[in-house]
């Protein structure tokens, strides 16, 4: 009876041992959700893809356009939650961009030169269904664009300066709550920023509407 007894006892401890990990583990994967006074970094990758919806190239040479390459990398962003509704999300990223002068006498496709662009964005968004697992958002706020690291392509193009600008921003995207606080991500953004590039000491002008498309995915984190 004892020796029963003995064996009933430790069955029931190994029982209970074996049940709390993963109580505890399904308590740890439980979704968290957005909420109010919390902070969330998300990491991307990001496709920068300028539209030069509109140009126009003045000066020693007249009339084409203005062409600029798509470029990859990597975007930090914080997000802070004032409800669990609406927050506002700074983002940090850097590219770089080779420039062309397209259908002029040079050529249908000249090569400028290059520059790296630092584009700070501050947007406020609305967050739907902050407490589901799948909750997309919108957002709309201004964008900076610094213009650094210049350089011109050293054939007919000797020196090459860029504008830096301020433009709008507009946002859509989710995020998807896959374990406690970790969030996957998937983002749209469209900035509407006008520059100017002054080649050869203002010789040549060239003007441009970049407007850039930035579609990326990431992973996040809620504090």
């Amino acid at each position: 009876m004892r020796k029963l007894l003995l064996a009933t006892s430790v069955m029931t401890a190994l029982a209970c041992a074996g049940t709390q990990p993963v109580s505890a583990q399904t308590a740890n994967d439980a979704p968290v959700g957005k909420a109010a006074g919390t902070f969330m970094v998300r990491g991307r990758v990001i496709g920068v893809i300028p539209q030069n919806s509109s140009s126009s190239i003045s000066g020693a040479i007249n009339g084409g356009s203005v062409g600029t390459s798509s470029f990859a990398t990597p975007e930090v962003d914080l997000s802070y939650f004032f409800t669990d509704n609406i927050a506002a999300e700074v983002i940090a990223a850097t590219s770089k961009h080779e420039l062309y002068a397209n259908n002029t006498p040079l050529g249908s496709s000249y090569h400028v030169g290059s520059t790296w662009v630092l584009p700070p964005t501050l947007l406020v968004q609305y967050h739907f269904m902050p407490h589901e697992r799948f909750s997309p958002y919108i957002g709309v706020g201004v964008n900076a664009s610094f213009f650094y690291a210049t350089q011109a392509a050293n054939n007919a193009v000797t020196s090459l300066a860029m504008k830096s600008n301020w433009g709008v921003a507009a946002q859509v995207g989710f995020d998807y709550n896959f374990s406690g606080h970790w969030f996957a991500n998937v983002d749209f953004k469209q900035i509407w920023v006008n520059t100017q590039a002054s080649v050869n000491g203002g010789a040549i002008v060239a003007k441009t509407a970049l407007n850039p498309s930035v579609v990326g995915v990431g992973i996040g984190y809620r504090f």
